[in-house]
């Protein structure tokens, strides 16, 4: 059976934050994810592993964003949640594996560092797809944590978009 490929979709700004501090992504709002290919993304992945944080913000959206089965990589029971949305225990081989075994073929991660940073610990982020927003936040949710390992990537895209933001496409080098 071949590994699914692993496919993180997100925005940072020019200093490396998700967020900032309190969580928030308004500083996000002049930019359509449209632009930066949210819709082919959605459409090509199989399943979603997010993080439990990203998971609440997008859980309070006015609708819920997904179509897909989404797992949530929690310690905490969640509650209400929608259909296809299953949580899982921080074990992310456990995870991965359970998803390869699955039959998954393209798994999207959207959000969370410290997910991000597991996900690179244990081989499993193939690519990295990126809107790069010219904007330095200083204080923020950063993409890499600190202790996240070294991982080499090769660049496949690279695109200017509206407002002097970059497109940005990365993926692992061979």
């Amino acid at each position: 059976m071949t590994e699914p490929l692993w496919h993180c979709h997100l925005a940072m700004s020019l200093d490396g934050k998700i967020a900032r501090s309190d969580g928030s992504f308004d500083w996000l709002m002049p930019y359509s994810p449209q632009e930066f290919g949210i819709d082919a993304y959605r459409a090509e992945i199989d399943a979603v592993v997010m993080g439990r944080d990203t998971y609440e913000i997008e859980r309070a959206m006015p609708e819920w964003p997904h179509a897909k089965p989404v797992f949530v990589v929690t310690s905490r029971r969640i509650e209400s949640a929608p259909p296809q949305v299953e949580a899982r225990s921080g074990d992310l081989v456990a995870v991965a594996n359970e998803l390869s075994a699955r039959g998954y073929r393209k798994i999207g991660v959207e959000g969370g560092g410290q997910l991000i940073r597991g996900l690179i610990a244990i081989g499993r982020l193939d690519v990295l797809e990126m809107a790069i927003i010219p904007l330095v936040l200083g204080d923020g949710i950063p993409l890499f944590p600190s202790g996240t390992p070294e991982l080499p990537l090769d660049l496949v895209k690279c695109e200017p978009k509206s407002g002097g933001a970059l497109h940005v496409v990365y993926e692992r080098a061979k």
